[in-house]
């Protein structure tokens, strides 16, 4: 049974979200601000956390700063139609998904299985024995038998989202995915406003694999097309 920790200082939505996600088999802890959450999280195993954003005390900005200084658990924030610059802001330092609020419960279950598998998978693969399904393009290497990425040969920490894009680019070296193939590839989902979302994530996956991320040796842009890693 996996752990959901669900952080919103509306008790009323955080009462919902465990009902749902109770319903679906996952064990849920409830925290009402940040630091409850970190409390928990340095006591607790945690498979996913869903966050507010707006929160009095440590807010889920601030949160998901200080989880990703020690965690790559998939995060999703939530957030209100009127805080875009908060759900962007939220993709840049770390979450890996945002729910607009009001959000459709089944929505957020599909979102948390989605995630849940992925996260599961690439740390279950840390035990496998390897097969030597291994991607090389250059000096970067992926095995996607362990799930390490490295990069002239020093390993690079990526989040489930960050990999699983990665292993999708390199596997198919050299052709152009738009931002709504690579969306609906990785996310398993009609991509509807995912630029900012896939823009992000690219930038991230940019400044952890290339020396100048201004100038990628890698991961490049085709401009009014989409993103394509260089056959080398």
């Amino acid at each position: 049974m996996q752990n959901i920790l669900v952080c919103d200082d509306d008790k009323q939505i955080v009462e919902a979200i465990d009902i749902y996600l109770t319903g679906e088999g996952y064990h849920v802890i409830k925290a009402y601000d940040g630091y409850e959450a970190l409390k928990i999280l340095d006591s607790t195993p945690v498979d996913l956390m869903i966050l507010d954003v707006m929160m009095p005390g440590l807010d889920g900005i601030r949160t998901t700063l200080k989880v990703r200084e020690t965690s790559s658990i998939p995060i999703i924030i939530l957030s209100a139609k009127s805080e875009d610059n908060d759900k962007i802001l939220g993709l840049n330092i770390g979450a890996d998904d945002y729910i607009t609020k009001p959000f459709n419960p089944l929505e957020l279950v599909a979102r948390v299985k989605s995630h849940i598998r992925r996260y599961t998978q690439l740390g279950n693969m840390n035990q496998q024995q390897a097969g030597e399904q291994i991607y090389k393009c250059g000096g970067l290497t992926i095995n996607d038998d362990n799930k390490e990425v490295q990069v002239d040969g020093e390993t690079i920490k990526l989040t489930p989202i960050e990999y699983n894009i990665l292993l999708l680019l390199v596997k198919n070296a050299g052709k152009v995915f738009s931002i709504d193939e690579i969306y609906e590839q990785i996310w398993n989902e009609e991509a509807i406003g995912a630029d900012n979302t896939v823009a992000v994530h690219i930038r991230h996956i940019r400044e952890k694999i290339e020396i100048n991320p201004r100038e990628p040796r890698y991961l490049k842009v085709v401009w009014g097309v989409g993103y394509k890693i260089e056959k080398q």
